[in-house]
């Protein structure tokens, strides 16, 4: 429902640009911006785009979009000159002598790093993104030239490789997309969408495009006629009547809905809209009224955005209506302030008001973007960065309230930890428990719209986060305060953890480095990581900073070239001595040898439990304790009792854990389970998961899975957690 304010200007010359400037009421410096075009023409000259045409065509393109969104003159002198550094002789010192400061340090925001000769290609791409968000979070004008230098990209992208068409198409949607959304430029970001599903599925863009241009002319005349329908009733109380348009859903709003959801194009309400812009906000609810008077509301799809603004500031009310044919539309009723920031987004301060720059409230709509610096500024993992773009940036929030009322808007699928740590730092280290609407809920609970959630935190000296925390919350903000946690405060933990976690990985991919030559070994990654020693190095790999999936591939290569065809052979000698002593599990197996062990998650065996094995069909072995119900249901039974074998376990089980879980029913008060973690971690007890939950009577069951060495490291547990305040009972758990 865009204004078509940015429509596609063909053969775009710097005459054109001149016209557009002078028939606006916007003023301009044009001789400057007639000298950057000369200087922009000089350097680019002979250059072509894969289109045939002039390179200049460009940058010229990308000056009309930012002209439409009404930027100012150095912008404008910014994106003609915006590839000249990168492309050309061109030097950032020769553009601030000729424009100044302000078009030196743009075009220097969005030119890409020079190839650095020890970043690989997904480090590079991680790096020029940094690059752009490190200069958006200081000038936003940045980043709006970057749009619409994409913009003009895609527009052309058909005349691009074919082989490019699809990464360009998937970058976009992922990364520009989402922070032209995020900026509330949806002119952009709809027109992103379009096409980059082009590229991205064809198919379905090509029958989605068939299917509304079947109806194409129905369509049009239901839109005008619903909307003449609206002018005649709204003139009876204004005068001049509102301006009322009328819009057709994008083709990808419409394959959001159809596959991703599964809905048929007829289910799809909002594919038809009407919006009416009236002058206050006392209008548009007076207007909402008139509607909800001319046409029935469709219950439960109702939205007031005007109360509550979406994270890019967009406002406006929403309702979906049934006209007299029977068809369902929706209706957008807002200001024409709110309509312009809904076009334009951050872009409608240099549209609409003249000389401004920055205030408080800009400095809040772009605080997202130095948390995703912050949190992203170790990482060289590309697609940890477009993934934490992507939830950082998601179009969907949710939107909750603490007890005090505040609001926190978090991104779909976010959980109470995301919201804790959304409050306050401390908050997110303290909490040992939550609650949405009352009712106790576990860790990985995701909220809802509207929910009222209660942090319970707890004073424990040495309290802090869990570690699978990281696998369960959802926001870039979260897991960055969680790993600064752990950076900070357990670094002990985190060396003997990252160390460990090195070993293990060596030894899954054969590597063996003599100790006095690992500092040596690993001195590369140490670099690229910032760790000025071993401990450094092992610390990081223990909080999180640093992920050893993403660097092994480049140590086990390392390896390779620096030890030779010696350790190869040795490696592959050590991989047949492992596979011939394959059963490490610990258990005996009667007259079986070389035979694969796996433990029943039914019953979870321990060393000290009675067993009794099943011969499985392709999986081994399956391990049961000989209480276990499903032994006794199934030990008579003729058909499997001839499976059912002896099992045993070894004298001495070394090196190998358990997983047990156990239930803990206690007097559900704060700070129970933070004190249950407490006593586990003193006696340096690893919890894979817990969850909590209040039972009818009013106390808590806290269930824990746990890494036990056996029966008798679980009687100590037992034992311990049955002398915390408040504990009724510890069982161990049957599933």
């Amino acid at each position: 429902m865009s204004d078509a304010c940015l429509a596609p200007q063909t053969n775009c010359t710097i005459d054109t640009l001149i016209q557009k400037i002078l028939v606006g009421e916007k003023q301009y410096d044009l001789s400057k911006i007639v000298s950057a075009y000369e200087l922009a023409e000089k350097y680019h000259h002979g250059q072509k785009r894969e289109s045939g045409e002039p390179y200049i065509t460009h940058p010229l393109a990308v000056a009309y979009i930012l002209l439409e969104l009404g930027i100012d003159t150095d912008t404008i002198c910014s994106a003609l000159l915006h590839d000249v550094v990168e492309d050309t002789e061109c030097t950032l010192d020769e553009l601030q002598k000729s424009f100044g400061t302000d078009v030196a340090m743009l075009v220097n925001g969005v030119t890409k790093l020079k190839q650095v000769e020890t970043f690989t290609k997904d480090e590079q791409k991680a790096e020029n993104i940094r690059k752009i968000l490190l200069a958006m979070s200081e000038d936003i004008r940045v980043i709006i030239i970057k749009l619409a230098d994409r913009l003009h990209n895609m527009r052309t992208l058909k005349y691009c490789k074919e082989s490019k068409r699809r990464t360009i198409a998937h970058e976009t949607m992922n990364i520009y997309a989402p922070i032209a959304h995020r900026l509330g430029i949806s002119s952009i970001k709809d027109e992103f969408e379009d096409l980059a599903f082009q590229y991205l599925d064809p198919f379905a863009y090509a029958e989605i495009d068939r299917q509304m241009s079947l109806r194409k002319e129905a369509r049009e005349a239901l839109i005008e006629q619903i909307k003449q329908s609206i002018k005649e009733r709204l003139a009876k109380d204004f005068d001049p009547v509102p301006q009322v348009e009328g819009r057709v859903k994008s083709n990808y709003g419409i394959y959001k809905k159809v596959y991703r959801d599964g809905k048929d194009i007829d289910q799809i309400y909002d594919r038809y809209a009407v919006r009416v812009i009236v002058n206050t906000v006392t209008e548009c609810y007076y207007v909402l009224g008139i509607i909800h008077d001319m046409f029935k509301p469709i219950p439960n799809r109702f939205k007031d955005y005007i109360s509550t603004p979406k994270s890019n500031m967009y406002q406006s009310l929403h309702t979906t209506v049934i006209g007299r044919q029977g068809i369902a539309f929706e209706v957008q009723i807002r200001t024409w302030e709110m309509h312009r920031t809904a076009e334009y987004g951050i872009a409608a301060h240099w549209k609409y008001k003249e000389g401004v720059r920055s205030n408080a409230k800009d400095d809040n709509r772009l605080a997202w973007i130095r948390r995703i610096i912050e949190s992203q500024k170790e990482s060289n993992d590309v697609e940890e960065i477009v993934r934490a773009i992507k939830n950082d940036l998601a179009p969907e929030d949710v939107f909750a309230f603490t007890p005090k009322g505040d609001m926190i808007t978090l991104p779909r699928g976010a959980t109470v930890i995301d919201f804790a740590y959304a409050i306050h730092t401390q908050v997110g280290h303290r909490m040992c428990g939550a609650k949405a609407d009352k009712k106790m809920v576990p860790y990985d609970y995701q909220i809802t719209t509207g929910e009222i959630i209660e942090i319970l935190t707890t004073n424990v000296e040495g309290h802090g986060p869990s570690r699978s925390w990281l696998n369960i919350c959802k926001t870039n903000e979260a897991k960055s305060k969680i790993r600064s946690w752990f950076k900070k405060e357990r670094r002990e933990e985190n060396i003997v953890e990252g160390r460990e976690a090195l070993e293990r990985e060596f030894r899954r991919n054969m590597i063996r480095v003599p100790e006095d030559e690992l500092e040596d070994f690993l001195k590369m990654d140490m670099h690229r990581h910032n760790c000025e020693t071993l401990d450094d190095f092992f610390a990081a790999i223990g909080y999180g900073g640093v992920q050893l999936s993403k660097v092994i591939q480049r140590l086990k290569a390392e390896y390779n070239k620096r030890y030779g065809e010696k350790n190869i052979v040795e490696s592959n000698k050590a991989i047949q001595t492992q596979k011939k002593n394959k059963n490490n599990s610990g258990v005996i197996v009667d007259g079986i040898d070389d035979c694969m062990i796996k433990f029943a998650q039914c019953c979870n065996p321990l060393p000290g439990d009675e067993i009794i094995g099943f011969i499985t069909r392709g999986h081994g072995i399956s391990v049961h304790k000989t209480d276990c119900i499903n032994y006794l249901s199934q030990k008579d039974n003729e058909e499997s009792a001839a499976r059912w074998i002896n099992v045993k376990w070894k004298s001495v089980v070394d090196s190998v854990y358990f997983k047990t879980t156990l239930d803990i029913i206690a007097v559900d008060r704060i700070g129970l389970l933070a004190d249950v973690s407490s006593a586990l971690a003193a006696i340096n007890i690893y919890i894979h998961e817990s969850s909590s939950r209040q039972l009818k009577n009013g106390n808590a069951i806290l269930t824990v899975t746990l890494s036990i060495a056996g029966m008798e490291q679980l009687n100590t547990v037992i034992n311990r957690i049955q002398k915390i305040k408040n504990v009724i009972s510890v069982e161990r758990s049957g599933k």
